[in-house]
């Protein structure tokens, strides 16, 4: 079973004394007040934010002690209305294969493609004529086509209409469910909150169990 620990984490003067740990298959939903820290801890454990003291250990061992890349294939952090780039989804949904130097799979694609309800045809589509909703699916199956051992979500439905969260979620928690990774995300959701198994809020730069 997978470990992501952080062990009295501080960074900078946002979090103080951060203590936390996600094991393989776990959901923690994070929440708090807008300018927290949320965001700041879901990219220090994503070691895209660096700690000013304290530990952060994947599988007991110092995150500085793993090279880069293959960190951040174990843990995987996808934003908000994330970026895509390129001129087609087939330019976004090749980069999982190439950053690991591999020929990209046109039948894995597609079929991640169908688990978030868009055609195999889209594969081709230009970048500029998705929706706002498509185009956040294309971003989040960029973390999804090789699971990783922890993924860390930062308000991905945030501004998304009710069936493209939907369509996400559903997407999001059927791989969790196969491949058994850990999960943290952040919302603001009502319904997302309510619905959650397990919740933390960081207030005051400090992590509260709820």
């Amino acid at each position: 079973m997978a470990e992501l620990e952080a062990r009295q984490l501080n960074v900078t003067d946002i979090l103080t004394d951060i203590n936390f740990k996600l094991t393989s298959g776990q959901h923690w939903t994070l929440t708090g007040p807008s300018g927290g820290g949320k965001s700041t801890f879901l990219k220090a454990l994503a070691s895209l934010q660096p700690n000013t003291s304290g530990q952060l250990l994947l599988d007991g061992k110092a995150v500085s002690d793993y090279p880069i890349n293959e960190y951040r294939e174990a843990v995987s952090y996808a934003v908000q209305s994330a970026l895509l780039f390129g001129k087609t989804v087939r330019d976004n949904l090749d980069l999982p294969f190439e950053l690991r130097q591999q020929k990209a799979d046109e039948q894995v694609q597609t079929e991640f493609l169908e688990k978030v309800n868009l055609p195999a045809d889209y594969l081709d589509r230009s970048i500029q004529d998705l929706s706002g909703g498509q185009r956040q699916r294309v971003a989040v199956l960029r973390n999804l086509i090789f699971p990783p051992e922890f993924l860390l979500l930062d308000e991905i439905t945030t501004g998304l209409d009710e069936e493209s969260k939907k369509t996400v979620w559903s997407c999001v928690l059927n791989e969790q469910k196969e491949h058994n990774f850990g999960i943290i995300s952040i919302t603001h959701d009502p319904d997302e909150i309510k619905g959650a198994k397990h919740v933390i809020e960081i207030q005051g730069g400090r992590l509260n169990v709820k």
